[in-house]
């Protein structure tokens, strides 16, 4: 059966409008909620106007553009430092490459500045030996029951034989008396000096010979057994005496 609605009469009140109390409460709590989280939008807000606890985010920018401000301002200078002038220094050290590749004057470079010490030559004595180096073969005395008036001395054919004092080429050839070829110098203090056996006569007679000037060269020319030099010193021409003792008289050693 169709249950019948209650019937409303006149003197029964209308409360279709009112809202019952417990959706009434929860309508309440939402607007509580809502204006609770309008403040803390607020007061977020606020703290950032007003320069919270919290860094604002403007601040952050701008300490960013302080940095690239002073980074600008440092390449700015370092452009401007390396564009200033370098003083060079007065005394720059060279490096060990460059020192090994171009050396300092050396004590031979020094040296070779310095003008060469002049070669002094000793001066030749005033009497020398006629044939140094040779051997003796004869001395001055007798010889075969003759006197052998003179000093052989001995080296092979061609050696050149020296004039043992300064002076006059007086005789230049042929001596005869078994001398051969032979050379006279007059040495101007009264004694002269012979030169036989030569095997090529250098000098003239009249040429100005000096000490040690070679004169001819020796050979075995006239009487002689080989090649050699026989030395005589006259006392005047034709007065022969012994080399020997003159000679070292005179600084000179013919070995007899």
């Amino acid at each position: 059966m169709q249950e019948d609605s209650p019937v409303q009469n006149e003197n029964t009140p209308d409360t279709s409008h009112i809202t019952p109390p417990q959706r009434t409460g929860r309508r309440n709590l939402l607007i509580v909620l809502a204006a609770a989280a309008l403040v803390a939008l607020g007061l977020g807000g606020v703290a950032v106007a007003t320069g919270g606890t919290e860094r604002p985010a403007p601040a952050a920018v701008s300490l960013d553009a302080q940095a690239r401000a002073e980074a600008a301002s440092r390449a700015d200078r370092s452009a401007r430092e390396s564009s200033a002038p370098v003083t060079p220094s007065l005394s720059p050290t060279p490096s060990p490459s460059a020192v090994s590749a171009s050396p300092a004057p050396t004590r031979t470079a020094v040296a070779k500045a310095k003008p060469k010490p002049k070669k002094t030559t000793k001066p030749t004595p005033a009497w020398v030996d006629p044939m140094p180096g040779a051997a003796v073969t004869s001395c001055y005395g007798q010889r075969w029951g003759t006197l052998h008036a003179g000093i052989d001395l001995a080296l092979p054919s061609g050696t050149p034989i020296r004039a043992a004092a300064a002076g006059t080429v007086t005789q230049a050839g042929d001596a005869s008396d078994g001398y051969g070829n032979s050379v006279f110098v007059d040495h101007g203090n009264g004694y002269l000096t012979h030169y036989a056996h030569q095997s090529r006569i250098a000098v003239t007679v009249g040429q100005k010979v000096k000490a040690g000037q070679v004169i001819g060269y020796e050979g075995a020319t006239g009487d002689a057994t080989g090649p050699h030099l026989h030395f005589e010193v006259h006392q005047g021409m034709w007065n022969q005496i012994d080399p020997a003792p003159f000679m070292r008289a005179h600084g000179v050693d013919l070995g007899c």
